[in-house]
């Protein structure tokens, strides 16, 4: 093993790179979803197209990224200033307004298409609009061919110069195609960065020195998985969590885990490369007609992201960490979803409730590290139409796209946190002089739903009440969920608030909006939404 001082500062730079690769998409993205609300992601991978380090993006994004790596040098020969572009779900992705730009790194003269690149960076970003059937490409769709635009693996950039046709093939099938423009070109400016800055350490430490680090970075994951792993007691341990429905049928929707933790003689007679822990999803509902079903990406990105909880915030989020563990997620399932399949709202809500049901068994094992249910739901409201007149944009359309905020689960030491996005989501909110700048909406209310976190020991924190009024007619969509079954209480903790969504006329009367769906309003009309509050941990205080 490397020098420990020499490998903390080569995961601080891989780590650095990532982080700035995010900043300059952040900095340079035509659209709010982007600019103001962070929703993107960016890692570096070694030559091996193995992640080695992660900005501190979008969990959902980041664990799920190595795929479509893997999909996009598969299927393509990447040469010297090169850049893939792939959406699919199917060859990696998560859902079509993920797109995902992937970009071989050369060193020195290493620029043959027929070498192997030394590195490999990528950049995801979620575009508010990918076309389909309902703006915003979030809505209640039957099969993936309603949902959007769905690019395989594709050459945007060859040897440094945009493919004009691949673009405008792109902009010809979405509502906003400056602002997917815009946005592209902020990620290939992303990609760019990336490679400049790999260049920078490779030509100040050297190219050998690098790769061995990346090397042992991955070995040090590894060893730290494997150091957490042998503390957890052996044995099996089971959970099943619900969707309240798929917004097609009126029934829950099953996720069933099983996670086999290795007898510690097992343990000792490991050697590198055996799995430690099982995790298997046998017993999952098959995949559904509504469009919650998980691509394999994303179960796998959400078991990576529940591990990487439990460790020390120095390890780095390498692909090592995933050494120890093997994930088993039956095809045809909810949480591995076969074509045609509808999977908008897997990257969104079934991510969610897997992560869910994956702490609620290992809260058998580890009773002290696991909190309780946060919020569960991303809680998407996407509004789309056309600028009403008199609007300097009057005619043109738009796509407006948002996740909203839910409440923390208590936490074994502390109550969780009001307001905030939680486990596989990391972005933020729209600012309400943004979203009153960008579309034609005014924000009437944003605050935190009190007692709407669950009692315990310590308690689940509150939710969010956004209301918003629309200055024109618009289709809003919904994909939440928790609105039939609050979040669960740990360790005696009660169930956090279930989440609530309201239309309210014009005229004051108020209109019950399902989970999942889609309805047309008018000028004036508003939309609330009313989000979970976070389980509660422990024992209930005692009141007097």
């Amino acid at each position: 093993m490397a020098d420990p001082v020499e490998l903390e500062i080569f995961r601080e730079l891989f780590h650095s790179i990532a982080e700035e690769m995010g900043a300059s998409l952040r900095r340079s993205a035509f659209s709010p979803n982007i600019r103001e609300r962070r929703d993107y992601s960016c890692a570096v991978f070694d030559c091996h197209a193995q992640v080695v380090a992660m900005g501190d993006h979008m969990p959902v994004h980041l664990g799920s990224m190595p795929m479509s790596v893997r999909a996009a040098i598969d299927r393509l020969r990447l040469g010297s200033r090169d850049i893939a572009m792939v959406n699919d779900p199917f060859a990696g992705g998560t859902h079509l307004p993920d797109i995902t730009l992937v970009a071989p790194v050369y060193i020195g003269q290493r620029t043959s298409r027929s070498r192997s690149p030394d590195f490999y960076v990528a950049s995801r970003a979620h575009h508010a609009d990918v076309g389909g059937a309902f703006a915003g490409s979030m809505g209640l769709s039957r099969e993936i061919y309603q949902e959007g635009l769905r690019i395989p693996p594709v050459l945007l950039v060859r040897g440094g110069e945009l493919q004009q046709d691949v673009i405008q093939l792109v902009l010809a099938n979405v509502r906003t195609p400056q602002e997917r423009e815009g946005d592209l070109g902020a990620q290939i400016a992303s990609c760019n960065t990336g490679i400049r800055r790999l260049e920078d350490i490779s030509s100040r430490y050297g190219l050998a020195r690098v790769h061995r680090a990346t090397e042992e970075l991955q070995q040090y994951a590894e060893q730290m998985t494997r150091a957490l792993l042998a503390r957890l007691p052996a044995g099996k341990y089971a959970a099943e969590d619900f969707l309240d429905d798929d917004g097609i049928r009126d029934r829950p929707v099953k996720i069933a885990v099983s996670i086999r933790i290795a007898s510690r003689s097992a343990r000792r007679r490991s050697a590198h490369g055996d799995s430690l822990v099982t995790i298997d999803f046998t017993g999952s509902d098959a995949q559904v007609e509504g469009s919650i079903n998980a691509v394999e990406a994303i179960t796998y990105s959400a078991c990576f992201y529940v591990f990487r909880c439990l460790l020390a915030e120095n390890v780095p989020a390498a692909a090592g960490i995933m050494r120890p563990i093997r994930v088993i997620a039956p095809e045809g399932t909810v949480v591995n979803a076969r074509p045609p399949a509808a999977v908008a709202g897997g990257n969104v809500e079934m991510s969610q409730r897997i992560v869910d049901t994956l702490f609620r068994a290992l809260a058998q094992a580890a009773p002290d590290l696991v909190p309780a249910a946060s919020s569960g739901t991303m809680n998407n409201l996407t509004i789309g139409g056309l600028f009403p007149a008199g609007h300097a944009r009057a005619g043109e359309p738009f796509a407006y796209y948002e996740t909203i905020a839910g409440g923390m689960g208590g936490r074994p030491t502390q109550d969780g946190i009001s307001g905030v996005h939680t486990h596989m989501t990391n972005s933020l909110n729209t600012p309400a002089e943004a979203l009153e700048y960008a579309y034609p909406f005014r924000v009437k209310r944003y605050s935190l739903r009190r007692g709407s976190g669950g009692d315990g020991s310590t308690r689940g924190g509150d939710g969010i009440v956004r209301e918003l009024e629309l200055l024109c007619d618009a289709e809003v969509t919904l994909l939440a969920d928790r609105r039939k079954r609050g979040p669960y209480g740990l360790e005696g903790g009660s169930d956090g608030a279930p989440g609530r969504n309201i239309a309210i006329r014009s005229d004051g009367s108020e209109l019950p909006l399902p989970a999942k769906g889609s309805v047309r309003l008018k000028r004036g009309d508003r939309v609330r939404i009313e989000s979970p509050g976070g389980g509660g941990w422990g024992h209930n205080r005692v009141i007097g």
